[in-house]
């Protein structure tokens, strides 16, 4: 379990990556998931899109802080396949994350250790080839001020560290901005001293943002 709960690794999209291997073709599939019902999706539309496969082993980890974790071996050796994706994810430290391995058998039979390696391996490599993105945990706040100070807030919080990621204009204007647990006082202040006081900040749920 990561240190640092506020932030983690995932993919930022779909993509895949295939290896060969004594003449079984190995397909790589890795999406992001939020959770189990968006993996086990994803899973179903890849085993649709390859019919004629052998297998379609899969491995998810999911949550801020990794705490589910599923893996299937689907029809090959019990801990040959799933497992050793689940160990190749969860040692890159990626979360969010969904993989599924489709299987052509290409006649030659690999044994455990080579299928450990293969299922293992070709999750590394699709990783690799489609990289990880940094996101962070931040709380939603919601900031209500007047159009007239709208305008100058706006821009100082899209010139600092906190994304700003909705603008509402109605009788007044609200600001959805994403801030650090750790800086929510310094935020009001900030807010405060931008609107002479005038703004109200109202604390939603937690979100997450690329860092």
């Amino acid at each position: 379990m990561r240190e640092d709960r506020d932030q983690y690794l995932t993919v930022e999209r779909e993509g895949a990556h295939e290896t060969e291997i004594s003449r079984s073709r190995f397909l790589c599939s890795l999406a992001p998931a939020g959770d189990e019902d968006e993996a086990l999706a994803f899973v179903a539309r890849i085993r649709a899109e390859h019919p004629t496969a052998s297998h379609h082993c899969y491995a998810y980890v999911l949550g801020a802080d990794s705490s589910t974790r599923k893996a299937s071996d689907d029809g090959e050796p019990g801990g040959t396949a799933g497992v050793p994706m689940l160990h190749m994810l969860t040692r890159r430290g990626v979360t969010g994350v969904v993989a599924v391995v489709t299987r052509y058998f290409g006649g030659t039979k690999l044994g455990a250790g080579g299928l450990i390696r293969a299922y293992g391996g070709v999750v590394g490599e699709a990783l690799d080839a489609l990289g990880t993105v940094a996101r962070r945990r931040y709380r939603r706040l919601t900031v209500v001020t007047d159009h007239q100070r709208a305008g100058r807030l706006e821009n100082e919080l899209r010139g600092g560290a906190y994304p700003v990621l909705d603008v509402r204009y109605g009788a007044e204007v609200a600001l959805e901005v994403g801030v650090p647990e750790a800086e929510l006082d310094a935020f009001r202040a900030r807010v405060a001293d931008a609107t002479a006081g005038s703004a109200r900040v109202d604390v939603g749920g937690e979100l997450y943002h690329p860092a």
